[in-house]
């Protein structure tokens, strides 16, 4: 069996006219009716069959089969629904299983963008399928229905088939009409030719034959609307024009466009039906680049805006409004497919290769480059932006669902637009480019497979979003941003209502509120009573307060971190009079030697006063909590003026998994040589009663002394130890000096979450000799991993609130590192791995109070 080798279709006159069909050949037939297409499928699977050829049908559409006789023909049943990357990863294992020479018959790829809604990605299907079936030398037929398609989509499918057929019929006569026919020629192959009742062709040649052709076809060509249009623009023109002239909008109507632009969701499209209107539905649609949907990060901004407009009207002047743009997930498959990278994403889709493969589309994706169609767009939608900032955000499939937060997973970056326009663009490209590699990242992989969705469509949208906030000389930023959570888990005192909500407060932009920065440490705020804190002095205010502000400077035309107390200096007075304070005790003694100065910290406790902002930030979580139905975390930024005057600009709301056991239970009394530890009002999690069956101790003295350089290797090991127990159903506790999560090891240990998504509980410990400090960091990304994966977390301060710390409790004890990590041999002084038989934890939630200790039987 070798290529372009003949095989006979059953039509004697057809193999004449075509000089045969050949192995290798894709076959597209351009019908007015399927009928057409059955006329010259049966007779060559018949053929085929009778040949002794493998035959595989394709079945997937709603219509009837086009084949009526499956006698010695093998069908497979698959369910197009079910997403392009699924349905085409399907066909494509299929391809593989059944190998060379096979002949394959496809139901009508219009069926296809029926089930995905765009051409688009009709013809993605077609462009990623028939190369493949081409190198396994294979014959490939495919119907699509005349006039259903845009010309972008038919153009694609020409350029990558090997045969395109156009048939006309009417009830008198059948007509054929070869428009491609690759590495085959004759003078008279690409004339119409008729269909005779023997079976033969006739090739027309004379005025009356060739007249009666294009009268047919003129009659079958006529097209109701404009096929330069992607069908998905056609549906939303048509929907729009309804909706004009009679000031409704069909509920079938509503569901597609929900279903199609926004979400797949079903709890997130309840809530976009009961309170979008169509005015709503149409400005994203006038504010999308590409088609698909606007993923999850998108859809929930636009639902909290929604829910804000109907139910806090009140708040209309404090509201910023939004003017984002979309970008639709099908340009993320486009770029995929057009750069040449869906190989790696079909590896990526294997259990075996899921990692490596990952690592390589991730570096792959940061190269490829868009059609100028996107760039022509891209290029309008930043002259509409004109110098102000944007942000490029990730807005998955998948992202920011009930149970999948992806929580700081996917990439988000700045552009600060202070170049030439030529300039801004490539900045812009290279940002989106950034946002779909990282889909590849190992902790969105980890991620996904943790949650079982390494298999579930992941398609990537992009939120484009002005930056809120205030010039202010060289630099450009929000005079605050945070996170809100309608439920607080930190709840350091008896009389915080952890319903009440908290928020996680930077000035600056939000970023250093999201993520553990070197450092710094956000103002935490519980709305019930916001200006309470644990901390009972200047001196220790000033010590855990922001260090750093990130910040946007025009000049370098990026985001950077700036020195708090520098920064300060160039801020005006009314500014700093919101979200500095005088560290009085500091100017006192300052000046008590005669050098005095102001000495100045963030606090954003101007912020805080602001009862008017108080108040408004708990409706605002109250009411998106109550609309939701489960508790909710928003991202915000606030600004104000001189007059005292501010605005709210809510940038994401997302469905908050959190703890809420809030039940009590009563704590062992253990002799302190059988307690590890036990500690009030530092932990974060469920009332809860554990065995614990390992213990993973991190040493903070030998960690200390290991080379800055090296401590990486400690990270290896940790997740070489993660790796090793999963699945085991060991419950682990991991006991680690600072700051979990940093990016400084200087901190703490700079782990990412996939390094420790097998650790049941995480302990967090102070260590004045060395410097290295927990962080309380509810409302962190990596916090919310935490909770999502019921991760235990407590830290274990040098203060009253530590009532027994036993660091002396493992001598003795052997640790069995190096059995798990004989490689990493030089880190057995700074790494102990115990294995325990009575160690339970117990914590109360109500009391604030956790054990962990040996109970004796």
């Amino acid at each position: 069996m070798g290529a372009f080798e003949k095989v006979d279709s059953g039509m004697p006159g057809l193999d004449d006219m075509l000089h045969y069909i050949r192995l290798g050949d894709n076959v597209v037939w351009q019908v007015s009716s399927l009928e057409d297409y059955l006329l010259f499928t049966e007779p060559f699977a018949r053929q085929a069959v009778e040949d002794g050829r493998n035959v595989i049908y394709i079945r997937f559409a709603a219509h009837p089969p086009v084949l009526k006789d499956l006698s010695g023909i093998k069908v497979y049943e698959l369910d197009a629904s079910v997403g392009f990357e699924n349905f085409t990863i399907y066909v494509h294992n299929i391809i593989t299983k059944e190998g060379k020479g096979t002949i394959y018959f496809f139901d009508s790829l219009s069926d296809l963008q029926v089930a995905w809604s765009t051409d688009l990605m009709m013809g993605n299907f077609f462009c990623v399928t028939c190369p493949y079936l081409f190198e396994l030398n294979t014959i490939a037929h495919f119907p699509v229905l005349r006039s259903h398609h845009s010309f972008a989509a038919l153009a694609r499918i020409r350029e990558t088939t090997q045969l395109l057929l156009d048939v006309y019929s009417d009830e008198n006569v059948r007509y054929l009409h070869p428009i491609k026919v690759w590495n085959r020629y004759s003078p008279e192959m690409f004339l119409p030719h008729r269909m005779e009742k023997d079976g033969t062709f006739f090739v027309l040649t004379d005025g009356v034959d060739m007249s009666a052709f294009y009268s047919l076809l003129h009659a079958q060509s006529t097209f109701q609307g404009k096929q330069d249009l992607d069908s998905y623009e056609r549906f939303f023109q048509e929907a729009m024009d309804s909706y004009l002239n009679s000031g409704e909008l069909h509920e079938k109507v509503m569901k597609k466009i929900v279903f199609s632009m926004m979400t797949r969701d079903p709890r997130i499209s309840a809530l976009i039906l009961k309170n979008l209107e169509p005015e709503d539905y149409f400005f994203i649609k006038d504010r999308m680049i590409g088609t698909g949907t606007i993923g999850g990060k998108s859809c929930g901004m636009l639902i909290a805006r929604k829910l804000l407009e109907l139910h806090l009207p009140e708040y209309k002047s404090h509201m910023e409004p939004h003017d984002s743009f979309f970008i639709g997930t099908d340009v993320f498959y486009s770029y995929i497919v057009n750069n040449g990278y869906w190989r790696l994403r079909i590896k990526q889709r294997n259990e075996d290769t899921y990692f490596t493969a990952g690592e390589k589309l991730q570096e792959s994706m940061l190269h490829g480059s868009f059609p100028e169609s996107i760039r022509e767009q891209f290029r309008r939608m930043l002259g509409y932006f004109g110098q102000s900032p944007i942000i490029v955000r990730s807005s998955s499939f998948l992202e920011d669902s009930f149970g999948s937060a992806f929580a700081g997973k996917y990439e988000s970056v700045f552009c600060a637009n202070a170049g030439s326009p030529a300039e801004n663009l490539k900045n812009f490209e290279r940002a989106v480019r950034s946002v779909y590699a990282s889909t590849m990242d190992r902790s969105a992989l980890e991620y996904r497979r943790n949650r079982n969705l390494s298999q579930s469509e992941e398609q990537m949208a992009i939120l484009v979003q002005r930056v809120s906030g205030t010039r202010f000389g060289e630099y450009f930023m929000p005079c605050a941003a945070g996170t809100g959570f309608s439920y607080s888990l930190y709840r350091w005192s008896n009389d915080l209502d952890p319903g009440a909500g908290m928020l996680r407060l930077v000035a600056g932009m939000g970023t250093r509120a999201v993520d553990r920065t070197d450092g710094d440490y956000p103002r935490l705020v519980n709305l019930d009573k916001p200006d309470r804190t644990p901390l009972t002095s200047v001196d220790q205010k000033h010590q855990f307060s922001q260090r750093n502000m990130d910040v946007i400077t025009f000049a370098k035309n990026k985001l950077e971190s700036i020195d708090a107390y520098s920064l300060l200096s160039k801020l005006p007075a009314w500014y700093k009079k919101i979200i500095a304070e005088h560290d009085w005790e500091a100017e006192r003694y300052f000046r008590e030697r005669g050098q005095a100065r102001q000495v100045l910290f963030i606090s954003c406790e101007g912020v805080i006063k602001n009862q008017a902002y108080i108040t408004m930030m708990q409706d605002i979580l109250k009411t998106l909590e109550e609309q939701y139905g489960v508790p909710v975390d928003i991202e915000y930024t606030v600004n104000f003026n001189k007059g005292g005057n501010f605005v709210v600009n809510l940038l994401q709301c997302r469905p908050l998994t959190v703890w809420k056991s809030t039940g009590s239970i009563s704590l062992p009394d253990l002799k302190r040589e059988d307690t590890l530890f036990k500690v009030k009002k530092s932990f974060m999690g469920n009332t809860a009663e554990q065995m614990i069956d390992l213990v993973v101790w991190i040493d903070s003295g030998q960690y200390y002394k290991f080379p800055y350089a090296r401590k990486s290797l400690i990270v290896l090991a940790i997740d070489q130890i993660n790796s090793y127990y999963k699945g085991s159903g060991k419950r682990i506790l991991l006991a680690v000096p600072g700051r979990i999560g940093t990016s400084s090891p200087d901190l703490g240990i700079p782990v990412s979450f996939s390094n420790i998504s097998n650790f049941h509980v995480i302990c967090e410990y102070s260590d004045g000799r060395t410097g290295y400090m927990p962080e309380l960091s509810y409302g962190s990304h990596m916090f919310q991993d935490l909770v999502e994966a019921d991760i235990f977390y407590t830290a274990i301060f040098e203060n009253e609130n530590t009532v027994v710390f036993n660091k002396e409790f493992w001598d003795g004890k052997d640790s069995i590192f190096s059995e798990i990590c004989p490689e990493f041999e030089e880190l057995e002084d700074i790494i102990s791995v115990y294995e325990t038989d009575l160690l339970s934890l117990y914590a109360d939630f109500q009391g604030q109070t956790v054990l962990c200790g040996t109970i004796h039987q």
